[in-house]
């Protein structure tokens, strides 16, 4: 079997082993255009690869786990780096290591290579899907070439290509992968030109950064920009970066650093710029349509990089996919944003809420009252788009981290980084240590703990669990964002910590973080002392990432318990003209109150709707996401409310977990979720506590009913229903 072909070897009918991109290179080059030489290993070869090995069947059942139309962003990260992981440990068979060895050798000899992928499809005039396959730079030594041939391969499973599976025809049995591996030219200055842009077909548009171009592909420098008339060739316009950084060759790959030049000094020259718009022109005429060039300026003049048809498509545009995509972000992206979070957006987050807190409500007029709601609407509304647009982002850090430890380390476990990440607090657990430090008091109390089974809090006449509760709901607000009134508020937390203080169970622990050390010293180890820095600094934006990902969920909580608040004193008020529904909005309690004679319109209550399978099944797959087994009853959650009667050693079952519901999970033997990924709140709270986790359980809540007997398996991400509750259907 042919493994690889020399770039200039390839032709037209070799498109469906070597892919898009080394066929448009090969016919540059075989046209005279200056392009690095290389070789491509075929897609032969990746199917020999995945063949040959328990692969092809691991990856199946990675994407069978649940239909990709319903999968979270979560999830496809999660998927995309357990087939990665998958890649990463399995071997390359002798022969065609050999081979492909000798093969590298013989057309570039020992010198530093650029690994690129070539998808089929990729880079066509219906295809572009630019980004979304791996290239690796700066890579020397055979064994190191081969590892991050698999990386690229891995690459075609990346969660940004199974956002687009459908398009790309992304199944097991009919995809594959080839890669360039070329000579790797250290650029001075580098970057890509349309020569029709996708905004104005006029013109031309050329974007360059200092050093490599993988700093501009990756968002991770702002470009130099200048716009091109099409007919004249002449510049129209140019724009200055804000600031200048380059990515550069270093020990083993590259390294992103601050450009020393000036701000007025311009990257590339009048004649340097008549140079690739007229090599991007003469591409266009050879290929018959505009081209997006990738390109590099080095001591051996301009060379292309790679060059495809220019798309606009209206699949860029489609919301979701859009957003989804946006939530890969650099190291550099995501150290500025940390700042960012934590020195001004978590802050000030805290201080408007204290703020908010502080207000006496009690004293308010009708028309204040109404305002003092839509004050706190709005901050609700504004703090809700910092989660999303900053927030939410960030937790790319844990992704990324674990990404890097797992090519470095290459551990059985794909999630064996996530015990790295653990920090030494996060706020759901300083609730949960609070609730448990009520409960002990309890237990400690058998009168105490008799009275709250029978009367309310009010009627138990203990003061000092009075004052822990008062100062816990100050704290944390309406922890549920339910609407109810302080009391029966308590009347939630007695029911909770009596179940707690059952002198008879033990309540579920934090798991101890004594492997942390060891752990980082192994992932130490695989980095060249000039790289040990920045794997540092990696794994604590991993860690400020995780804590993040957990903590902000009670900030952002805290402003829906301080607007539920209002609005409960709104409903209060409105009870005593005789308007007595519950289910008003929050623009019906505020016209109301300005307006005494307005008689508000209701909403109808519309109750969530669980999709059932008209297969009973007693075996359900889902995604692996705390370890352990575990049996018990299952406890289903539909409402918040429901919590409340969750017992020990029950089997909690839910849409999702959210920060504001992990006080239960001191209590249970396991957690199952319908929404999925090992870095949601509920995977995140079930390892502190060592509880079995499966998440990503398509209609969890309505395959399971509370009663059945359920087996929890976190190591494989299976659910067994092993007895149906009586009330319950039957098999």
């Amino acid at each position: 079997m042919t493994l690889s072909l020399d770039l200039e070897d390839i032709q037209q009918q070799h498109a469906k082993l070597t892919g898009g991109k080394a066929l448009s290179l090969s016919i540059l080059l075989q046209k005279g255009f200056v392009v690095p030489d290389g070789l491509c290993i075929l897609t032969d070869s990746y199917r020999r690869f995945v063949d040959t090995s328990p692969l092809a069947e691991r990856i199946r059942l990675e994407l069978s786990r649940k239909d990709f139309q319903h999968m979270r962003w979560e999830e496809l990260w999660d998927t995309s780096l357990r087939i990665r992981n998958l890649f990463n440990q399995t071997p390359f068979p002798v022969d065609m290591a050999e081979q492909l060895t000798e093969n590298i050798a013989a057309k570039l000899g020992g010198d530093p290579v650029a690994v690129r992928s070539s998808a089929i499809g990729e880079d066509s005039g219906e295809l572009s899907f630019a980004g979304l396959h791996e290239s690796i730079l700066n890579v020397t030594g055979a064994e190191n070439i081969l590892k991050q041939v698999k990386r690229v391969w891995s690459s075609l499973w990346s969660d940004a290509a199974l956002l687009y599976r459908q398009e790309l025809g992304l199944e097991v049995e009919s995809s594959a992968m080839a890669v360039m591996v070329q000579h790797f030219v250290p650029g001075d200055c580098s970057g890509v030109i349309f020569s029709q842009s996708p905004l104005d077909p006029d013109m031309a548009v050329l974007e360059a950064v200092s050093g490599l171009a993988k700093g501009l592909v990756d968002g991770e420098v702002e470009p130099e920009r200048w716009n091109i008339d099409r007919r004249s060739g002449q510049v129209q316009s140019h724009v200055a970066p804000s600031e200048y950084r380059q990515v550069v060759a270093d020990l083993g790959g590259v390294r992103t650093v601050h450009d020393s030049r000036q701000r007025d000094e311009p990257l590339l020259s009048n004649q340097q710029i008549q140079e690739v718009y007229t090599v991007v022109r003469e591409a266009e005429s050879l290929f018959g349509c505009p081209q997006d060039m990738e390109w590099t300026f080095s001591t051996g003049g301009l060379q292309i990089l790679q060059s495809r048809p220019v798309t606009a498509k209206a699949e860029d545009a489609q919301e979701k996919r859009v957003w989804n995509l946006s939530l890969r972000r650099s190291f550099q992206n995501l150290s500025e944003l940390r700042e960012k979070i934590e020195t001004v957006i978590l802050p000030e987050m805290q201080e408007e809420a204290d703020r908010l807190s502080k207000r006496t409500l009690k004293d308010l007029s009708d028309s204040d009252l109404a305002q003092e709601i839509g004050i706190r609407r709005s901050a609700v509304e504004r703090w809700t788009g910092v989660y999303w647009d900053d927030l939410i982002p960030f937790a790319h850090g844990m992704r990324l981290f674990g990404q890097v430890y797992n090519d470095a380390v290459q551990p059985q476990d794909p999630f064996a980084f996530v015990a790295l990440l653990r920090p030494d607090r996060l706020e759901s657990l300083e609730r949960n240590h609070k609730l448990h430090d009520m409960s002990e008091y309890i237990r400690r109390k058998p009168v105490l703990r008799n009275c709250l089974k029978q009367k309310p809090l009010s009627q138990c006449n203990d003061a000092i669990l009075t004052a822990q509760l008062e100062s816990y709901l100050e704290h944390y607000g309406n922890f549920l964002g339910i609407r109810v009134n302080r009391e029966e508020q308590l009347t939630q937390l007695r029911i909770l910590l009596f179940e707690m203080s059952d002198p008879s169970q033990t309540l579920n622990e934090e798991q101890e973080t004594s492997n942390r050390e060891d752990l980082e010293l192994q992932y130490l180890a695989c980095f060249e002392d000039a790289d040990k820095e920045q794997a540092k600094e990696l794994i604590e934006l991993g860690r400020a990432s995780y804590k993040i990902r957990d903590d902000d969920n009670i900030y952002w909580d805290r402003f829906k318990a301080l607007l539920g608040q209002v609005e409960e004193l709104g409903r209060e008020r409105l009870k005593g003209r005789g308007v007595k529904h519950n289910a008003l909005s929050a623009d019906e309690i505020m016209r109301s109150l300005q307006d005494p004679g307005y008689r508000p319109k209701f909403e109808a209550h519309k109750k969530r709707a669980d999709k059932h399978s008209d297969v009973n099944a007693r075996q359900l797959l889902g995604q692996p996401a705390g370890h352990g087994i575990a049996s018990g009853r299952a406890r289903v959650i539909l409402n918040p409310e429901d919590l409340f009667t969750l017992k020990k050693g029950e089997i909690l079952v839910c849409d999702a977990i959210d920060p504001a519901m992990t006080f239960v999970v001191p209590l249970t033997a396991g957690i199952v979720e319908r929404r999925g990924g090992m870095l949601i709140h509920g995977a995140i709270i079930a390892r502190e506590y060592g509880i079995p986790c499966v998440t990503g359980i398509p209609d969890a809540t309505a395959r399971i009913t509370t009663g059945d007997r359920l087996t929890v398996d976190g190591y494989l991400g299976i659910v067994v229903i092993d007895s149906r509750n009586a009330a319950s259907p039957t098999v």
